[in-house]
């Protein structure tokens, strides 16, 4: 079962993938310099959608590409919900007071 690639389709999608690459671009670019680490460590956390998304993809996939594609999808969608997890640790760690802290 292997359907016809609709060139209409491909350029559409390349099109939505080219505009949200700049207005990501603008996005982030405004973000003053103290608060892009925070605000990119929990947007990293909260992506775990995209892992759900990748996982009904794999579901569904038949063919081999689009199993490996579904996998691969998967596998660093994981990393970067893990990484965002990691790093927002890391940064609630340095406002923890610890025994002897002055108050």
């Amino acid at each position: 079962m292997t359907e016809a690639l609709d060139p209409r389709a491909l350029l559409d999608a390349l099109f939505i993938l080219v505009l949200a690459a700049f207005v990501g671009y603008e996005v982030v670019s405004k973000v003053p310099t103290m608060l892009h680490t925070p605000l990119m460590s929990g947007a990293n956390a909260v992506h775990g959608v995209i892992v759900v998304g990748a996982l009904l993809v794999a579901a569904t996939a038949y063919e081999p590409l689009r199993i490996v594609l579904a996998l691969v999808a998967v596998l660093l969608g994981t990393i970067n919900v893990v990484g965002g997890f990691v790093v927002t640790d890391r940064m609630l760690e340095m406002f923890r007071r610890r025994p002897g802290d002055r108050p």
